[in-house]
């Protein structure tokens, strides 16, 4: 299992609109692929949403770039994988 961490940070005056991108937008065409198994959304108090995206295999869907207007910087993603402890 493959878990992508995808942060972007939103215009405080675009959030709201951001946060609906994502969940509106963005993650219904990610969560129809066969190879998602879950994902869910964080949101902080200085305007970052989070998604934590689990995937079977190695090999996740790549995700949008949201519009440009919405974000102050481009989004950022990392891959991890579970640790057997």
């Amino acid at each position: 299992m493959i878990v992508r961490m995808w942060e972007v940070r939103a215009h405080p005056e675009a959030f709201d609109e951001l946060l609906s991108w994502v969940c509106e937008a963005m993650l219904p065409k990610v969560e129809v692929h066969p190879m998602h198994i879950s994902s869910e959304v964080f949101s902080s108090t200085d305007h970052r949403l989070v998604v934590i995206a689990k995937w079977r295999g190695s090999t996740p869907e790549e995700f949008a770039d949201p519009p440009s207007h919405l974000v102050s910087r481009r989004p950022q993603a990392w891959d991890f994988t579970q640790v057997d402890r």
